[in-house]
């Protein structure tokens, strides 16, 4: 008899090969998205008219607005727009970017379905702006807030690197802050400036009720916030007092930083934020069964668009 994997039991996964009966070819891929996009009827990406009918050369746009005349397909709109890569190979995209979760690099994607690396990357940042959104509203508390240092070691740096660092601890590296509402799991991360007071206590607080109850460890950067405040003293040898910790918001550094290390190797400060925004994404949708949280991405992707050449700049 075979035995349940790991994990969150009320949830239902998805192995490799269902996946690939759900969606063996283009065709059907295609069908999908256009499920998740107009649940309720296909309208016009342009208009918003319902008055639109197939066209017979169907591809690349194999639908027409008979209101404003435009032709368009369900890419239209999305971030998949102007892709010339295949629904299947999209929906494969998809499926490992929500369940791998450490990450999954596009040397892994690339090799799964054949397509160049730089294709796979660009595919994925694409991907990852579905999770760009972040939290629609505050956290009611009581949410856990930290902060941690993102980079390699100092000792690993070139030389020419190395000499003109100074200090201990975070210099030369960046640093992303974040919080967890306890009640939810719900988190909420993002590359910050500086470990200052007036840096972390605004993002803490942009991010919480007025109401809610903070925890934090011992750090001086959150002393004096304007929200109620209690710490756990690290230093001290003390992680848990009754629900004061930050155990949790540092259990999603550590996965983070699994994926840092073991999935990327090296991520630049220029995109971190939005590998930070991937982790925190996925992190909220945990408890969908797998096909749902494709779905939500498929969503999420709706109304937004990223070229190249912005993502580069």
């Amino acid at each position: 008899m075979a035995q349940k994997a790991p994990g969150r039991s009320h949830r239902k996964g998805m192995t490799v090969m269902e996946m690939l009966k759900l969606f063996p070819d283009n065709a059907t891929a295609e069908k999908w998205f256009e499920e998740q996009r107009w649940p309720e009827g296909r309208f016009c990406p342009d208009c918003g008219s319902t008055r639109t009918a197939p066209v017979a050369s169907r591809k690349p746009m194999p639908y027409r607005c008979k209101d404003c005349r435009a032709h368009f397909s369900v890419r239209k709109g999305t971030t998949m727009q102007s892709s010339k890569i295949g629904y299947q190979k999209w929906a494969i995209a998809f499926y490992m970017m929500t369940t791998g979760i450490k990450g999954t690099s596009s040397m892994k994607l690339y090799r799964e379905v054949g397509i160049r690396q730089a294709t796979a990357w660009f595919l994925m940042q694409r991907i990852r702006e579905g999770f760009m959104g972040g939290i629609d509203k505050p956290f009611p508390g009581p949410v856990e807030a930290d902060e941690t240092a993102v980079g390699g070691k100092r000792k690993n740096m070139h030389a020419s690197k190395r000499k003109h660092l100074t200090g201990r601890g975070s210099v030369g590296k960046a640093i992303v802050a974040g919080v967890k509402d306890q009640q939810t799991k719900q988190v909420s991360a993002a590359v910050v400036e500086k470990t200052d007071a007036a840096t972390l206590q605004k993002f803490v607080t942009d991010r919480t009720e007025e109401g809610a109850t903070v925890y934090t460890d011992e750090a001086s950067a959150y002393t004096g916030i304007a929200r109620q405040h209690e710490t756990v003293k690290h230093g001290d040898g003390e992680y848990v007092r009754g629900e004061v910790t930050v155990n949790g918001m540092e259990g999603f550094w550590s996965l983070f930083k699994r994926g840092y290390h073991g999935t990327f190797h090296h991520l630049s400060e220029k995109h971190l934020g939005r590998y930070v925004a991937e982790f925190a994404g996925r992190n909220n949708i945990r408890d969908m069964d797998t096909i749902d949280q494709m779905a939500f991405l498929a969503r999420a992707i709706v109304g937004k668009r990223l070229r190249y050449v912005d993502l580069v700049a």
